[in-house]
């Protein structure tokens, strides 16, 4: 057996037998339990780097559960498998290494973290699943899978939020971000039922072949879009996110960025795979809109909080409207060469840079809280002298957010106020303007926790927390350095995998024969 020939189904597989087999082997030993999760997620982090060395030099893999044999003829002569298919092509796989490398760190960050918290086998069964199933939505090539998928993640997420059961915050939490998704996860699962309705499959590839654009179709994609907007939070329905995030723990928040990265993942999907940018490129203006208002709702709602986590929250919400606007250009110029493709590039650029810059603000804010047991900024201050390495950590990471050089943001930045501002320059002045308020929220925000005169008495900080917090920081400075290699090795590929729609269909159905 080949593992880069099943690496795919390792991805999925191993993750949730982990989920099921912690709180067993926890039973045991909690060391051993640590030490089963952590070969887990390193073992996924390599296969994560071989799936993407693969399909970067082969192109779309096509995976297929239980066998390779065809089980439908097209009239064409054509065959292709209605098993249970995985295929991950090179956007797929950056998603894929993206989740794989968060997963990683989060795990180191929260050994030390969830103990001083409790039940860490329950923890880290939620924190696998959520893992899981994010790796199933973002290689799956089935549109009932998705949802299976879908809604996985939807349920691991809901009880990560709702982990502190003691605190009432949390629970009400839970119950609003379980609400959102509910009702996204329905509208999701209309919208396939009416696809398989008209078509009789559920495969991608398929239904993108033989879509028609009938009213039914609209339809569908109307709820697609709805569905995962509300997933990833957008406006208007971004009101469970600072909920979300800011009463999780903080090893479940960096998980919690990613997974709403793994919605913009099936935004993409659905827009340029299975409906063609061609045919849905008046809906980029749409997409393009959303996320500015994003950005200006955000950027603003962030200024009057004096909780720390819903604050940094609110930028969250902000990152999301500034990927939103990108693709939405992207696909209003139907991602052709220009600003286009230079669009969706930044687009998922930043959806790279987000998730490591915010993960790491987030980390720090986890750090900061577990040594003073304080949210309030009108309560912290003066921490500077106690928690220098911390300090430091924060300032990279907000600075990132903000999109100053020459950290990650920038060059992420950089490219979608370029390209969005050949599409509507009043989008990309707004979204450099909110750029500069953000980096004005952050100054304020590192005063409020660092300088200022309250002495607020830390406690120490395990080292093992600063480690893992301290590898994004590095990867926000290399990536920072070295953005065009990035661009050029991960992001271009996986750009140029999203707009042949036509070779992801002949891959997915040519390798049913």
């Amino acid at each position: 057996m080949s593992i880069v020939e099943h690496s795919p189904a390792l991805l999925v597989g191993i993750p949730l037998l982990a989920a099921f087999a912690t709180p067993l082997i926890s039973k045991a030993s909690g060391k051993l339990r640590d030490i089963f999760v952590f070969l887990c997620l390193a073992f996924i982090f390599a296969l994560a780097v071989v799936l993407i060395s693969d399909v970067i030099q082969n192109g779309t893999r096509v995976y297929v559960m239980g066998g390779k044999l065809p089980s439908l003829t097209l009239p064409s002569g054509k065959t292709f498998p209605i098993r249970i298919i995985l295929e991950p092509d090179a956007m797929s796989a950056l998603m894929v290494l993206l989740t794989a490398l968060i997963g990683l760190i989060g795990f180191l960050y929260s050994l030390q973290f969830i103990r001083a918290e409790g039940a860490p086998d329950k923890f880290y069964t939620l924190f696998m699943l959520l893992i899981a199933g994010m790796l199933g939505l973002e290689m799956t090539g089935d549109l009932f899978n998705f949802f299976v998928f879908f809604e996985i993640t939807s349920i691991a997420a809901c009880g990560l939020v709702g982990f502190r059961i003691s605190e009432a915050t949390s629970s009400v939490a839970a119950f609003r971000t379980m609400t959102i998704y509910t009702l996204s996860g329905l509208i999701l699962l209309l919208g396939v039922g009416l696809l398989y309705g008209e078509y009789d499959a559920l495969n991608i590839a398929y239904i993108a072949s033989k879509l028609s654009f009938s009213g039914v179709d609209k339809l569908a994609l109307a709820l697609f879009i709805g569905a995962l907007l509300m997933k990833i939070g957008s406006v208007p329905a971004h009101m469970w996110v600072p909920d979300a995030y800011g009463e999780s723990p903080a090893p479940a928040t960096i998980a919690l960025v990613i997974n709403t990265q793994a919605g913009l993942y099936g935004l993409l999907r659905v827009c340029f795979t299975l409906f063609g940018v061609s045919r849905a490129a008046h809906i980029g203006w749409l997409l393009a809109i959303i996320g500015t208002i994003s950005i200006l709702v955000g950027v603003l709602a962030s200024i009057y909080q004096n909780d720390l986590k819903r604050l940094i929250a609110y930028t969250a919400v902000s990152q999301t409207g500034y990927m939103l606007m990108a693709l939405g250009a992207g696909m209003a110029a139907k991602g052709e060469l220009g600003f286009g493709r230079t669009a969706l590039e930044g687009g998922v650029f930043h959806i790279f840079n987000d998730v490591i810059s915010m993960g790491l603000v987030f980390l720090c804010a986890g750090m900061i809280y577990r040594a003073t047991g304080i949210r309030d900024l009108n309560k912290l201050g003066g921490l500077a002298g106690k928690m220098r390495w911390i300090a430091v950590l924060f300032l990279i990471g907000g600075l990132a957010v903000a999109g100053l050089p020459p950290f990650n943001g920038f060059a992420s930045k950089l490219m979608i106020y370029e390209s969005v501002y050949k599409l509507n320059p009043i989008f990309s002045a707004l979204a450099l303007l909110c750029s500069i308020i953000l980096l004005g929220v952050y100054v304020r925000l590192f005063y409020s926790i660092f300088l200022g005169s309250k002495l607020v008495e830390p406690q120490r900080i395990p080292k093992g927390m600063i480690l893992a917090s301290s590898l994004l920081a590095l990867l926000i400075i290399g990536i920072g350095l070295l953005p065009g290699m990035v661009v050029k090795s991960l992001v271009s590929p996986a750009v140029g995998a999203l707009m042949d729609k036509a070779g992801y269909i002949g891959k997915v159905i040519a390798g049913g024969m």
